[in-house]
């Protein structure tokens, strides 16, 4: 079998976290959404069923919790902190795709979430 490309995916991960230019924003903190799909060949673990052949969400996730945790005033610098930190590692994982969201973004419009999506690679 040849496998054209493999990716993990870590659909609509949900924080409680301090981002925002508003300093009230970081005082209360608001709630993200945070969505990951990683291309890395896992075909060693579709063979063995053994974790050594990919990459384990459980690991990505802490890595992803570790930059959540630490307060930024925009969403675009705590993906990008999140993207360096995967690649670095992760060194099977080839491209990430990463959307970030506020729910109920302080905008004075009536909307459930705001944020960004970058697609980057090594």
């Amino acid at each position: 079998m040849h496998v054209k490309k493999s990716r993990i995916i870590l659909p609509e991960l949900r924080f409680y976290a301090h981002h925002g230019v508003d300093p009230q924003e970081r005082l209360t903190g608001a709630g993200f959404l945070l969505t990951l799909e990683a291309d890395t060949d896992f075909t060693a673990a579709m063979q063995t069923d053994r974790l050594e052949g990919t990459v384990s969400y459980a690991d990505l996730y802490r890595s992803i919790k570790t930059e959540m945790d630490i307060p930024s005033l925009l969403l675009e610098h705590v993906a990008g902190r999140i993207l360096q930190r995967l690649f670095d590692e992760f060194p099977s994982i080839s491209r990430i795709r990463l959307t970030l969201t506020k729910e109920n973004p302080p905008m004075g419009a009536d909307c459930r979430k705001a944020g960004i999506e970058v697609e980057a690679e090594k």
